[in-house]
């Protein structure tokens, strides 16, 4: 398709990946975000988890399920914060201290019931917070149907944590949503495919990529505008042309 080698292209996207990270690493600071919701999405790179032999493990250190932990803004529908790593209380721990540190003011934030944000949003934040976790009941699997379908999901417990977080506001069906929105536009995050990264530095550059699309080329349906254009870190809807530019005049493009 494009008459060059699949290795160029492929290092091209890493290094604009990198690029478009560090752009949004200084650019979503200082956000006016009132209610954020967080949650997980899983992936893998090389092999699944069950997978990762002895041999696979000392090569390729990085095999092995990978978590992407995300918040959004309920409001603006803006990526604020995302970090690539396990599921585990180190990943938590910084991922809350990367949203702590990109808020402007006290915000309501609702998460799922993992245990593992009780003390990351605890050591971030402190008691200058609003909140709360919605607490999923789950039913036995479908019979016939536990490889291909979810369980059933019979209740959601909204529980209050810290402060005082208003009960209409305690939802995680925005960031759930974007969750799906990862799947759709990602090819690594569909299941049951062989399209996942072989290495964890194309995996990440990939999700840099979408969020850098998402918050500023991408018009959302229900705002109008980009995410960025909502919360006020941009006033134009970016181009394809734009991004690429974050690489700067010397890279060989």
């Amino acid at each position: 398709m494009t008459d060059v080698s699949r290795n160029t292209v492929t290092k091209l996207l890493v290094d604009l990946g990198a690029a478009c990270s560090e752009y949004l690493n200084k650019a979503l600071v200082n956000l006016p975000c009132q209610r954020v919701q967080c949650d997980e999405i899983w992936s893998f790179c090389y092999a699944k988890e069950k997978n990762v032999t002895a041999k696979i493990a000392a090569t390729v250190p990085s095999a092995g399920d990978v978590w992407t932990w995300v918040a959004i803004d309920a409001d603006t529908k803006l990526i604020c914060s995302w970090l690539v790593g396990k599921r585990d209380p180190i990943a938590a721990r910084d991922f809350i201290e990367d949203l702590a540190g990109r808020l402007a003011s006290r915000v309501q934030l609702t998460t799922d019931g993992l245990k593992l944000y009780l003390t990351a949003v605890e050591g971030s934040f402190g008691a200058e917070i609003d909140f709360a976790q919605l607490v999923k009941v789950y039913g036995n699997d479908p019979e016939g149907q536990k490889r291909y379908s979810p369980a059933q999901c019979l209740a959601c417990e909204p529980k209050a944590v810290t402060g005082t977080p208003d009960p209409k506001h305690i939802s995680t069906s925005y960031i759930e949503r974007q969750n799906l929105t990862m799947r759709m536009q990602m090819r690594r995050f569909t299941r049951l495919t062989n399209a996942f990264s072989k290495k964890i530095e194309n995996h990440v550059a990939s999700i840099a990529l979408h969020y850098m699309h998402y918050n500023f080329c991408r018009i959302h349906q229900t705002l109008r505008v980009t995410p960025a254009m909502e919360v006020g870190i941009s006033d134009h809807l970016w181009s394809i042309e734009e991004v690429i530019s974050l690489l700067g005049p010397r890279h060989p493009v």
